[in-house]
């Protein structure tokens, strides 16, 4: 366990604790900004869907990479070393972007993302439980929701309407970071350096006994909210421009912002909810949104497909900020940190494996045909935890 620094003005912890959540809001904004500009990338360099998906999974591998490793690395060395880490990493995977000019530079710059953001969402997210622990949880609970919507409308703004649409958005969020690196030396440290640090680089990786029954009738649901996720942020832009005829890529982006502003909604929503009841709740708003995202995609009708997406974002944002809530009390205090690991490794191959999977089948029976097929197996495993929680730990 850490040891908090006393501040010596109030001031300076409420200062860290604002750097802190715009510090994690503008990571994830990055890591979001490609997605409405991976159509555009894909005319430009010849891609195929399927390197497209696999340069948008790369990410999440390299994040994983680095959250199993140098996640709890900031407990031992502070927080300020290794947020300043994550930046540096951050800036020069902008300019390998803003200099991409082929599939293998994106695949460079997605994984060179993917490790800063591995290292600063911890890291970040530690901080401001460190500053602020009453509005840690929300405040924690909403960065990643936040930061994607922004990043994804930066994104498709800067892409439909202004000059250099492939690197003015990384331009602009360069810049951010090397404001977030000079901001940095301004800030004060919130805990005591200890050792250890060689030993908190091994992942740690285990569900306790008594948490594997409750993490298996979650996991269908758990993987379905993930894997639309990854769906939204590598080929729904495309999707939205094959089904509908509208080109623009600020609609596609505002589709998958729509996405991420109501999971960002129903944390706000629903954070005082029974966390039983916000799941099952959850997990039929996400069912029933996909379905009517379908049939906006079948109906070629975007407010539908924009009304679905809503309705799927709640339940996005009810599954992923609960099933925490109800999983890690279940394990001891220092087993937590272990069944944590193995959450965010189902998570994030959830997240990469079924869209990597979707961007090679969708050349041969197209990319509208691979959403549908991709929608119904999202319905199936949602539909399968629903039907596995009756009489079980997690029933309404």
């Amino acid at each position: 366990m850490s040891n908090p620094v006393a501040s010596p003005a109030g001031s300076g912890i409420s200062r860290m604790t604002v750097f802190s959540f715009l510090g994690a809001v503008m990571m994830l904004a990055c890591s979001s900004a490609p997605t409405p500009i991976y159509h555009l990338y894909q005319q430009t360099f010849h891609l195929t869907p399927g390197m497209i998906t696999v340069i948008f999974g790369s990410y999440a591998f390299a994040l994983l990479a680095a959250l199993l490793t140098f996640g709890g690395l900031s407990d031992f060395l502070g927080r300020r070393p290794l947020m300043l880490l994550a930046l540096i990493i951050n800036a020069v995977a902008m300019v390998v972007f803003i200099y991409a000019s082929s599939g293998t530079m994106l695949l460079a710059a997605r994984i060179i993302q993917g490790f800063a953001t591995g290292i600063a969402f911890p890291t970040f997210g530690a901080t401001i439980l460190d500053t602020d622990k009453a509005r840690a949880p929300l405040l924690n609970g909403i960065t990643a929701f936040l930061g994607l919507t922004i990043g994804s409308l930066l994104g498709g703004v800067l892409v439909s309407y202004a000059p250099y649409p492939t690197q003015l958005v990384y331009i602009v969020l360069l810049a951010l970071t090397s404001m977030a690196i000079v901001a940095l030396a301004l800030m004060p440290e919130t805990i005591s350096p200890r050792p250890g640090a060689l030993t908190a680089l091994r992942p740690h990786v285990s569900v306790p006994r008594q948490a594997r029954a409750t993490l298996l009738r979650m996991t269908p649901v758990n993987v379905a909210a993930w894997s639309l996720g990854g769906l939204y942020l590598s080929l729904m832009p495309s999707l939205v421009t094959i089904a509908t005829g509208i080109a623009s890529p600020f609609v596609g982006a505002a589709v998958v912002a729509t996405l991420m502003l109501s999971g960002t909604a129903s944390v706000l929503i629903f954070r005082t909810f029974s966390p039983q009841r916000v799941l099952f709740n959850g997990t039929t708003a996400l069912i029933a949104g996909v379905a009517i995202t379908l049939s906006g995609i079948h109906l070629q009708a975007v407010g539908v497909l924009f009304a679905g997406t809503a309705l799927a974002g709640l339940g996005f944002g009810a599954v992923f900020s609960n099933i925490l809530r109800i999983l890690l009390p279940l394990a001891e205090p220092h087993e937590r940190a272990e069944l944590f690991a193995a959450f965010l490794i189902e998570s994030y191959l959830a997240f990469a494996v079924p869209a990597i999977i979707a961007g090679f089948a969708a050349p041969a029976i197209g990319l509208t045909t691979t959403a549908y097929i991709y929608g119904v197996v999202m319905i199936s495993l949602a539909t399968l935890s629903m039907a596995t929680a009756r009489g079980g730990a997690v029933r309404a």
